[in-house]
């Protein structure tokens, strides 16, 4: 039950960012803020007016049904209704308790993801090779723009390490569930026997964020020019290029060379630590807020396990909803992401729920 003072101050914010915009007396910067305040209010108002409305329509129609001087037909419109009311109700309740719950501003943030094979030597490189061309697909079939940020090759077309920024519209929010441990099922290429091998890699997701959002000191940071090294260790190189950032407080250490400008190479390496900065405080905040209840749905645990990808069997399973979709291939094209990416986010908004 949500307290009606909270729904009634709802409609009457509402009511208020509708004659503030309309007025012409807000400043630009204010405007897009209270825009999206009102575009979000929009969407709900109807509802919680439903909502306030509630207990006196359900009175009326109860006042019907033991009204002795009703008819038959009239009472069997009205508990038909009654029906239906309450329905209607429940839904409402469940929609503005979903937007009542503390907003993560970094849901609507870009998002870096890193990928890095994990157990299983080569097969684990190709793995992670998989699961990138797989966020890319996503990202091609949801407009989303993908920046390779920096990409380290193993042999035979895998990836020992791959991270990239990928840019569009409440893109953490989509993506924040895919860190952990992503296990692979299958026979590899190389396996003579036809047995089947386990490998894995482990994908994390951290919220894109500028200077504005994380202030950096710079008597707080390391910085290590040197040159570019390739395979076997030869240099790319003849300039020193590559650079390595080393936050001292929390000894958190980015190396950058894939760019011949050091400038550039410098520029993407803050990119990295700053995420990377920012998730450390975010988890901690997390921690100290949870520690009287575990989450089932982690998003920032890169030692979780949380999917198995089932070659032999065509199946993707995510075990912290103990989803499991029978489309594997289609789920590797882009296909299905959408409906696990759903699936996860539902089952975290009723955790949340139940917390109310």
């Amino acid at each position: 039950m949500i307290p009606e003072k909270t729904i009634e101050e709802l409609i009457n914010k509402h009511s208020i960012l509708e004659k503030d915009l309309s007025s012409g007396a807000i400043d630009k910067k204010k405007f897009a803020e209270k825009s999206k305040e009102y575009s979000d209010l929009n969407e709900i108002v109807d509802d919680a007016k439903r909502y306030i409305s509630f207990e006196k329509d359900k009175k009326e129609l109860e006042k019907i049904l033991v009204d002795q001087s009703s008819d038959d037909e009239i009472k069997k419109l009205a508990e038909n209704e009654l029906i239906e009311l309450k329905l209607n109700h429940e839904k409402n309740e469940k929609k503005l308790k979903l937007f009542l719950l503390p907003k993560d501003e970094a849901d609507k943030k870009n998002a870096i993801i890193e990928i890095r094979a994990g157990t299983g030597g080569l097969e684990a490189s190709l793995f992670a090779a998989d699961l990138f061309k797989m966020y890319e697909k996503v990202s091609s079939k949801k407009k989303w723009s993908l920046e390779l940020i920096s990409i380290s090759r193993s042999d035979a077309g895998g990836l020992k390490e791959v991270i990239a920024s990928i840019k569009g519209s409440n893109i953490y929010s989509a993506l924040k569930y895919e860190s952990g441990v992503h296990r692979v099922q299958r026979v590899p290429d190389t396996e003579t026997q036809g047995r089947v091998h386990t490998s894995a890699a482990t994908v994390a997701v951290l919220p894109e964020v500028e200077e504005v959002d994380l202030k950096i000191n710079d008597s707080d940071l390391r910085i290590d020019v040197f040159r570019a090294g390739g395979p076997g260790g030869q240099s790319v190189n003849t300039t020193d290029s590559a650079v390595r950032i080393t936050h001292i407080p929390t000894g958190l250490s980015v190396s950058q060379q894939d760019e011949k400008s050091q400038h550039k190479n410098k520029a993407k390496g803050m990119k990295i630590l700053r995420a990377r900065l920012y998730e450390l405080e975010r988890s901690r905040i997390e921690k100290e807020r949870s520690k009287d209840r575990k989450s089932k749905i982690g998003t920032g645990d890169r030692s979780e396990r949380i999917r198995t990808y089932n070659f032999p069997q065509g199946r993707v399973t995510d075990h912290r909803i103990n989803l499991t979709l029978h489309k594997l291939s289609e789920f590797l094209e882009g296909e299905a992401f959408d409906e696990m990416i759903e699936s996860l986010t539902l089952q975290a908004q009723e955790e949340s729920l139940s917390q109310i």
